[in-house]
């Protein structure tokens, strides 16, 4: 490659973050064409992970890095979420079998082949946050870059909202019992944001069943709680405060 190649390669494996991606079109607004990225993959430096999206090769791929590079280069507002921001924020070790995953909350739009791909260190497992109004985010800083999560009382209902596609309500209740911290008023106002009745009714049965003491800091009748009965599970115990029914070795659990 030519002198002038060979430095503005320099200038992007500086720019780069270890372990991340390399989106075409945020490349070529840095003045990469697409003759001259096709030149470092034929040369070696990149490699395609999918349609306009790149790393270096022999990179052990990072799924937060990369999520926070999607969400830095494309002007996108995916963020950590579930389980995987309340284990960031040191509220819960959920362990689930086989390679660990990442729950990533997309706002809407087509799930692309990059979050796919198996070469990262976790497995990316992706979500649509329809249900949530104005979620509750914070910045969680990494080595180099902050990256956008859920609070822990947001997380907590995205978990809910995943049962039973990625969760049980079982493990999730070992988890609730964890979170004697959560601040009343963002509680509050996670609920008030969430158009789910299940998500709103079982968290509040979990929350009361874990004895925490912001429980009480809560104020229902702002939630908008409707009169229907919810059939949460199969040979259930019907909980008449909360018009559901629960697993059964949830509510004899102590």
């Amino acid at each position: 490659m030519s002198i002038a190649i060979t430095s503005k390669l320099n200038q992007l494996l500086s720019k780069s973050l270890p372990g991340g991606l390399l989106f075409a079109g945020w490349l070529r607004k840095e003045g990469y064409s697409s003759q001259l990225l096709k030149k470092y993959r034929d040369s070696g430096w990149l490699e395609a992970l999918g349609r306009g999206v790149m790393y270096r090769r022999n990179d052990n791929l990072s799924a937060l890095t990369s999520v926070h590079c999607y969400n830095y280069q494309t002007d996108s507002n995916a963020r950590i979420a579930a389980h995987s921001a309340l284990e960031l924020l040191g509220f819960s070790h959920y362990i689930p079998m086989g390679k660990p995953r990442l729950m990533v909350a997309f706002e809407s739009g087509n799930v692309e082949d990059w979050i796919r791909s198996d070469k990262y260190d976790m497995t990316i497992v992706p979500f649509h946050t329809g249900i949530f109004k104005n979620p509750l985010t914070q910045s969680y800083k990494r080595d180099r870059y902050d990256i956008k999560i859920s609070s822990p009382e947001q997380a907590f209902l995205e978990c809910l909202h995943l049962v039973p596609s990625q969760y049980n309500y079982m493990d999730l209740y070992y988890i609730m019992e964890q979170l004697t911290s959560l601040n009343p008023e963002k509680v509050q106002t996670a609920l008030e944001n969430t158009s789910s009745q299940r998500v709103k009714r079982m968290f509040l049965y979990m929350a009361e069943k874990a004895g925490h003491y912001w429980f009480d800091m809560l104020d229902p009748d702002k939630l908008g709680l409707t009169t229907s009965k919810l059939k949460l599970a199969d040979n259930g115990v019907y909980i008449s405060k909360y018009r559901i029914t629960v697993p059964k070795e949830l509510n004899d659990y102590e």
